[in-house]
């Protein structure tokens, strides 16, 4: 996924995507706004480390999305994270479906049992594991950016009817760059190189949650977001609004994404010059296999 844009490919209707819209609001607003700031301990379960978190908001907006999505598209094969985390057989699946959806209902689980407002959903549609829709939902705003492949990535404030076209930054030389890198993700022996090269740049951190690191990229507030352990639900919509916005998008190692990947780092810039200078600064990591997900959140490290 580069920063030349293909010809736009339209798997959904305009009614369509307004539906999945609406459905995500309506999921937002029964079962995770109620419960935020509001979770009792009860209501907050650990699944591998005390890092990885699960909450009646991500199961229950999770079964509700997927029962909406089945009604109107049957046939498609839905990948919700908390589904998988019961059973990951379905990701080997991606590769061959013609119509997948992806679904990570409370992206960053952490904050949100936390009481931390920096959460979000995400959905994306794939093709044979192509992005080719993406949706990043915000319930705390009520907004949402989105888009399809070949078309721009959008803002959209549904209650106030603002659409706002948006585009990557310009990036620039590595002291100039503000960007997330997930040092806790990386192999144990890459983590002491990469905590030395952090300085080199203006400013990293990581927010613990994919969502928001994809709609800040796609916004150009910051110039590229590095990931590891991938996961569709958590990295195919925000690889496909980076391409939308005009960024450029492809696996560390100049491949080109493909959400059935569980293997490897994704990166994703302002731009195809950035890009390469930041490949060219993570290539060390490239002497070690990269982290496998294999479906369990402690691989996102987001929720």
């Amino acid at each position: 996924m580069t920063d030349s844009l293909p010809m736009p490919i339209s798997v959904l209707s305009r009614a369509q995507k307004t539906s999945i819209l609406n459905l995500v609001r309506r999921a937002a607003r029964t079962e995770i706004m109620p419960r935020f700031r509001r979770l009792d301990a009860k209501d907050i379960a650990q699944k591998t480390t005390r890092l990885d978190l699960v909450t009646e908001a991500d199961r229950n907006a999770e079964q509700m999305i997927a029962r909406g999505l089945l009604r109107m598209f049957p046939n498609a094969l839905i990948v919700g994270e908390e589904a998988v985390s019961e059973n990951a057989e379905v990701l080997h699946r991606i590769a061959g479906a013609e119509m997948t959806f992806t679904i990570d209902p409370v992206d960053g689980t952490w904050n949100f049992a936390k009481g931390l407002a920096t959460f979000g959903v995400i959905l994306s549609v794939l093709r044979f594991g192509k992005p080719v829709f993406g949706l990043i939902y915000d319930p705390v705003m009520d907004d949402v950016i989105w888009g399809e492949l070949g078309g721009p990535a959008e803002i959209s404030v549904p209650t106030k009817r603002i659409n706002r076209v948006l585009r990557t930054s310009a990036g620039g030389a590595l002291d100039e760059l503000y960007g997330y890198i997930p040092l806790f993700m990386l192999p144990d022996d890459k983590q002491a190189e990469m905590a030395a090269l952090m300085p080199r740049f203006e400013h990293v951190q990581s927010l613990r949650c994919s969502a928001h690191q994809g709609r800040m990229l796609a916004q150009g507030h910051v110039d590229f977001v590095l990931d590891a352990r991938l996961t569709p639900w958590d990295h195919a919509a925000g690889a496909l609004l980076a391409t939308c916005a005009g960024g450029h998008v492809a696996m560390l190692d100049g491949s080109e994404y493909n959400a059935a990947t569980s293997r490897g780092y994704l990166l994703a810039a302002g731009n195809a010059a950035t890009w390469t200078r930041l490949r060219d600064a993570f290539s060390f990591l490239l002497d070690t296999p990269a982290p496998h997900a294999t479906g369990d959140t402690e691989d996102s490290g987001e929720g």
